[in-house]
């Protein structure tokens, strides 16, 4: 960063991390979480996904400060902090979200293969593993060529999106009340279920590791007034490109609200129905097509951070540094098996469930990173004068444990069997 210049210049040097985290916030699981919440509930999700987008602004800073002030990230963080058995098993749980994330990934990216080629699911599962040569070939251009990438692709997202909310013409009213929070969220399970799928979509664990590492591949002065413009331009970053994030969630909801549930086709759960749906229902030629190919770019700009989300956490966890080719093949071996049997034997439906559910492992997983995220940046010994003040640190907790409490709450429900 600039030790000299203007604010925007300042800005200009630290901007890029924001938008390689963002990228996970808006990946194929968004849309499958998104498209059923839309399709069954209304815009009643709306205000899941902008509480969600707004603990992933406050997590998502804690974890750029943590990375600059202490120059270590989460994972080396925890191991510097927990005992052997407890890094191995915060690592393990890590791995469980990175593996349900890279699943989401390669099954989007299989189904917009499918709409926009004709490329049967379970080949375009297959050719998802090519794409490990793409993400080593920009790794080694450098952070600035990836940022480059995902920042296209994010726009190209969105302009996809600004043209299916203008041919939608959502109800603004119904838009508006959306964003209000709704009782019936928490009390019927199968609501409940994508509500926390998409905070499980929204806030990804695996991204706080991410965050707190690339950050420090910005210049900064290594001062207390140097650290502290840095944690500013870095908050600055993320919170622009989740800002950019949100836009696109509530995007994607709202037109399958606007063109599915006020249409009685409140059953549209799966990518490929929207899809089918979205031009005949709407009457303009295209709009299928420029969803398929808004879901394609989300697939492949989430590849990216998956794969350096990777190799942060094995090496800050384990102090293990694996070839990034092999780590790469080993994660997508993982998404790739599960994916494609699911496909070859239960079809559109199964890859659909298997979407969302990869969704709610995710949401699951977040407690594990949100915790010792909040506990090591709520300590002196380790913040100094960075450390979280009273009411950071009280938003902060109360964040972490909403997040517990709504996945103990979908358990009990689950069990429970209620509707």
């Amino acid at each position: 960063m600039p030790v000299a210049g203007n604010w925007w210049r300042k800005a200009l040097a630290f901007a890029g991390p924001g938008y390689l985290v963002a990228v996970g916030y808006m990946d194929p699981g968004n849309w499958a979480t998104d498209v059923a919440g839309g399709s069954k509930f209304g815009y009643s999700l709306l205000s899941v996904i902008l509480i969600s987008n707004l603990m992933a602004i406050l997590l998502q800073g804690l974890a750029s400060k943590l990375g600059i002030v202490t120059g270590r990230d989460l994972a080396q963080a925890c191991r510097d902090h927990y005992s052997r058995a407890t890094v191995v098993s915060l690592w393990v749980l890590c791995e469980i979200a990175i593996a349900a994330c890279d699943l989401a990934e390669v099954i989007g990216s299989a189904i917009g293969l499918n709409l926009l080629f004709g490329l049967p699911i379970p080949i375009g599962i297959g050719v998802t593993a090519f794409d490990v040569l793409v993400v080593l070939y920009l790794q080694h251009k450098g952070f600035r060529v990836i940022e480059s990438l995902v920042v296209a692709l994010i726009v190209t997202i969105a302009a996809c999106f600004l043209f299916e909310l203008i041919i939608s013409r959502p109800d603004l009213a119904g838009v508006a009340s959306g964003f209000l929070p709704h009782a019936s969220t928490i009390s019927r399970r199968d609501e409940l279920y994508i509500a926390i799928s998409i905070l499980g979509a929204t806030v990804m664990p695996h991204n706080l590791y991410l965050h707190s590492s690339i950050v420090q591949t910005r210049a900064y002065e290594e001062t207390a007034s140097g650290k502290r413009a840095a944690v500013r331009f870095a908050f600055w970053d993320s919170t622009l490109a989740l800002t950019f994030a949100l836009f696109i969630n509530a995007a994607i909801l709202v037109v399958s609200a606007a063109t599915f549930h006020t249409s009685g086709h409140t059953e549209v759960a799966e990518i490929q129905d929207a899809y089918r749906l979205l031009s005949p229902l709407l009457g303009v030629t295209g709009a299928s097509a420029v969803f398929a190919l808004a879901l394609l770019a989300s697939g492949q700009n989430s590849t990216l951070t998956g794969t350096l989300a990777g190799q942060i956490v094995m090496e800050g966890f384990l102090d293990i540094r694996m070839r990034p080719a092999l780590r790469r093949l080993i994660t997508r071996a993982i998404a790739i098996v599960p994916a494609a049997l699911t496909a070859i034997f239960f079809g559109e439906s199964g890859t659909a469930k298997l979407l969302i559910f990869s969704q709610v492992i995710l949401s699951l997983q977040l407690s594990f990173a949100a915790f010792p995220l909040v506990r090591f940046t709520s300590d002196r010994l380790k913040m100094g004068a960075f450390v979280n003040g009273p009411l950071l640190k009280t938003l902060s907790y109360t964040a972490a444990i909403v997040i517990l409490a709504l996945n103990a709450w979908l358990v009990v429900l689950v069990a429970k069997g209620g509707n």
